[in-house]
């Protein structure tokens, strides 16, 4: 019996390109926290429009994982991670520039829907990646540890932004990373329905 095929440069810096998307994703539980009180005093939100502020991001990621999931299986994994970085992007530069509480909320709603496709796609592209065992453990491991360190993170960089910067830069911070998952991932990872 045949060894699995080891992977090449191309998946470990695939790994990469998937790794930091998904630190985002996380990181965007909770960066936010940290300008809440900023965004209270800009946008004068009521006391329920704050905590969907808050809130309706988690609840919409969580609720929309399987969906997206068995999306991905129909139309393929990769479209599916470009769609959702593209749209998360997006959905992060308006939320930055939210002008009232409705349309923050409304932002953070479509970053959730977009963020919802991120953990599907990259775990199932990680598995037609990686085909020998031990890499693909080492793969996962990486994968978790990128949604294990955006969450941890998110306050601090949250700090440091608002010490610097307009409460919308920590929705920014997803751009660039963003960008490079839409520029890098077609070339870098495989499509799989």
């Amino acid at each position: 019996m045949s060894q699995p095929a080891r992977a090449t440069r191309r998946e470990w810096i695939g790994l990469a390109v998937i790794a930091l998307p998904c630190l985002v994703y996380a990181m965007d539980l909770t960066v936010l926290n940290l300008a809440v009180p900023a965004i209270s005093t800009e946008l004068k939100p009521t006391s329920s429009q704050l905590l969907w502020i808050i809130d309706i991001y988690g609840f919409l990621v969580a609720g929309f994982l399987i969906t997206m999931g068995t999306l991905g299986d129909r139309i393929g994994r990769r479209k599916l991670l470009l769609i959702g970085a593209a749209a998360f992007g997006a959905a992060s530069v308006i939320a930055a520039f939210s002008r009232s509480a409705e349309m923050l909320i409304a932002m953070r709603a479509l970053l959730g829907i977009a963020g919802a496709t991120l953990a599907p796609s990259t775990m199932s592209l990680i598995r037609n990646m990686f085909h020998d065992e031990h890499e693909r453990q080492f793969a996962i491991g990486v994968w978790i540890a990128s949604f294990s360190l955006g969450g941890a993170i998110g306050p601090l960089v949250g700090g440091v932004l608002l010490e610097w910067f307009h409460w919308g830069s920590v929705f920014l911070v997803a751009v660039p990373v963003m960008a490079a998952l839409l520029l890098l991932g077609p070339k870098l990872l495989p499509e799989y329905k």
